[in-house]
């Protein structure tokens, strides 16, 4: 492992000049060296023309890179000194990427959205793009090849290599698997968030692991009922009712005598082998950027086929994809081996943390649930103290402010990620004493009452079933699904972003509730002013509804300020729960300080960015990152009977009429603020006009 002190001097020394010297060596970079274009779709979307630019057509391929892990530009990737190299010293990787471009290049716009793929589902640009002749890029980064993010035609992922002792003996590491809502003799699968968890055990001899059973568990970190399972109850083995415990030798599975008993968790810790390099994923991910932004062919001389037709690129990702992008620039990625900046614009969707990809036995699929690494270190743009935990003042700018490869960022939340994805460091610090400020090629945009990526919108307050809460096993909801939509925002931030990337065109300012405002206060009931008397919620909800952040001691190997080097306390030790915040609400419990949203402005109920769980294991408690909704009464009589204290629509809007009148006036606003494009709200008014809304 490379110290904290090691790993901070060589981003310095790069800073400082050491690179410089690879310019006039470009033979000897790190890079892309050869590409396949394994199919080719042409023209593509079954010969539709989009705008200007024509046709468009999709190149399907391999991109073979590798890195040499003794440029500081690499040197930061866990393990990359343990990993296998070839005789010219270099570490080899191979990233899939999908290329969706016009037919004839002349007509491209010039800029490339580069997108991640979220647990390597491939992306292809939407139609308002291809319209504006824009090209896509989307390409693997994550290489734990476990579950849905395995090999197959449809995914973009990367094959790392496994770090190995120097002797070439298996490294090992302690590895923590949770098991809940499990019933029955059958064996089950240990998931992280979901997906498979991708290390196997060293050894399937279950004296050499430990498993508890629990009763209880609180949002901080409170545990109840604690069991050990002894060793001779519990086996790595398949099993089901025909071949019952102890089943059949499985490295995969879990199997308990007597079956799962579904009120209770079931928790692992065992010793893996074989990590896996993921850390590579970032380069591989910044090296393929670089070859179709700035390369005529690769080492081949198969030529590049976007060569000389990319002026500027975009990267953008949402949820798990948003945090890589975080990871990605606070690691200094954005800077390639022959110090170019890689990415002019950066656009981290509803993602509020850095990804937790780049330390020994990374598990990249996390959700910030109890025990995953999340919120350790830095989550700010500018840098900022950290009194409570004691690292380091930072900002996951830092290192692309030293080496002026900074890209101008947008970045986007809704409540979800305040409720159930610890965003409020992100806003206000660990302490959450003071709003952190954001630098100046920032933008900052806040959908409130939105859950996580929005609904689907629509004028009714029918209600749809509610959610499933997100990770596998986890539950379902007890409120119906939230439809408030982050949809037509998006699509008035896409054009902001391009403009302020392709012409310097200033974007609107940031939009975000803070403490200044008096919009961000403490996540209880009282504080947030959230109303009494809403039918089908718990009496005191929404407090100790918020995932809290939870300071963790993962052992002395471990580098919290980087989110690198070694966990070898699992599970890891609570040390502090950190004070949070949450958005501030209005009379109907829809909060404040955010972005206008017609439906916000208009609305059918109360949109929550929580929802609550209904039974299993967590009922009671938030179900995970859902939301929720409940919708107003129809007339004052209905209201009453319901002994709901929010007004009817019929007390708000009178009529249908008076509703539209609303939504017109709302988008109206909305369109001159800058947060709506014409074309949406022209179709906005029309849905309303034929809504059933008090008819």
């Amino acid at each position: 492992m490379i110290a904290k002190t090691t790993r901070s001097a060589l981003f310095l020394a790069a800073a400082t000049g050491v690179l410089a010297a690879s310019l006039a060596a470009t033979d000897a970079n790190a890079r892309v060296t050869r590409i396949v274009i394994e199919r080719k779709n042409s023209p593509a979307f079954d010969g539709a023309n989009f705008g200007a630019a024509g046709q468009y057509e999709q190149l399907i391929g391999k991109a073979y890179g590798e890195l040499d892990p003794k440029d500081p530009h690499n040197a930061i990737i866990q393990d990359i000194n343990l990993a296998p190299k070839n005789a010219k010293g270099m570490v080899e990787y191979m990233a899939t990427f999908q290329i969706t471009k016009p037919v004839d290049m002349s007509k491209a716009s010039h800029l490339m959205w580069h997108d991640v793929p979220n647990r390597a589902g491939r992306i292809t640009i939407v139609p308002a793009e291809r319209n504006l002749g824009d090209v896509g890029l989307s390409s693997g980064w994550q290489g734990d090849a476990s579950g849905a993010t395995a090999p197959k035609e449809t995914n973009d992922y990367v094959t790392v290599p496994v770090a190995h002792n120097p002797d070439g003996s298996p490294i090992t590491g302690p590895i923590l698997g949770r098991i809940m809502n499990a019933s029955g003799v059958g064996s089950q699968t240990i998931y992280i968030h979901t997906n498979p968890i991708p290390y196997k055990p060293f050894t399937l001899d279950t004296a050499k692991a430990k498993m508890v059973t629990r009763t209880h568990e609180t949002m901080d970190g409170k545990v109840e009922g604690e069991k050990n399972v002894a060793a001779s109850d519990w086996a790595f083995a398949k099993c089901d009712a025909e071949h019952p415990f102890p089943g059949t030798p499985d490295p995969t599975q879990i199997c308990v005598k007597g079956g799962f008993n579904p009120k209770l968790l079931y928790q692992v810790v065992y010793t893996a082998k074989d990590p896996l390099v993921l850390g590579a994923g970032f380069a591989a991910f910044r090296d393929v950027d670089a070859f179709f932004k700035y390369a005529k062919a690769d080492d081949m001389g198969t030529a590049n086929p976007l060569a000389d037709n990319i002026k500027w690129t975009v990267t953008r990702g949402q949820s798990q994809s948003g945090n890589f992008i975080r990871g990605f620039l606070h690691l200094g990625f954005n800077q390639d081996e022959q110090n170019r900046q890689v990415f002019d614009g950066a656009w981290p969707i509803i993602a509020g943390k850095r990804i937790t990809l780049n330390y020994r036995f990374a598990t990249p699929d996390g959700v910030s649930m109890l025990y995953q690494a999340s919120s350790e270190g830095t989550q700010t743009w500018a840098p900022w103290p950290d009194t409570i935990r004691g690292t380091p003042t930072a900002g996951v700018l830092d290192r692309c402010n030293t080496t002026h490869s900074c890209p101008k960022i947008f970045e986007h939340f809704g409540a979800a990620e305040f409720w159930g994805l610890k965003l409020s460091p992100s806003f206000v610090g660990p302490a959450a004493d003071k709003d952190v400020p954001i630098p100046d090629n920032v933008r900052r945009y806040y959908i409130g009452s939105t859950q996580h990526g929005g609904g689907p919108g629509g004028f009714s307050t029918a209600l749809a079933e509610p959610p499933a809460c997100p990770s596998n096993g986890y539950g379902v909801g007890r409120l119906a699904a939230n439809p408030m939509p982050q949809r037509e925002t998006v699509n008035a931030l896409r054009v902001h972003l391009r403009d302020w990337v392709m012409k310097g065109t200033t974007p609107p300012a940031s939009v975000y509730p803070t403490l200044a405002a008096g919009t961000l206060v403490d996540p209880t009931k009282k504080a947030m002013a959230f109303p009494d008397n809403v039918p089908g919620l718990p009496k005191e909800a929404p407090t100790g509804f918020m995932n809290v952040n939870l300071d963790y001691d993962y052992g002395p190997d471990f580098n919290y300020a980087d989110h690198t080097g070694v966990m070898t306390k699992m599970p890891p030790v609570i040390k502090h729960v950190m004070p949070m915040k949450a958005p501030k609400v209005d009379a109907d419990g829809n909060e404040l300080g955010g972005v206008p949203v017609v439906l916000r402005e208009a609305p059918l109920g109360t949109y929550t960015g929580w929802n609550v769980t209904a039974e299993g294991f967590h009922a009671g408690q938030l179900c995970n990152y859902a939301g929720g909704f409940i919708p107003f009464a129809k007339t004052k009589a209905e209201r009453m009977a319901n002994e709901d204290s929010r007004p009817s629509l019929e007390e708000r809007y009178g009529t249908h009429d008076g509703y539209v009148a609303k939504v017109k006036d709302a988008a109206q606003k909305i369109v001159a603020q800058g947060f709506l494009l014409q074309n949406d709200a022209t179709r906005l008014i029309d849905e309303a006009e034929k809504s059933n809304i008090l008819r």
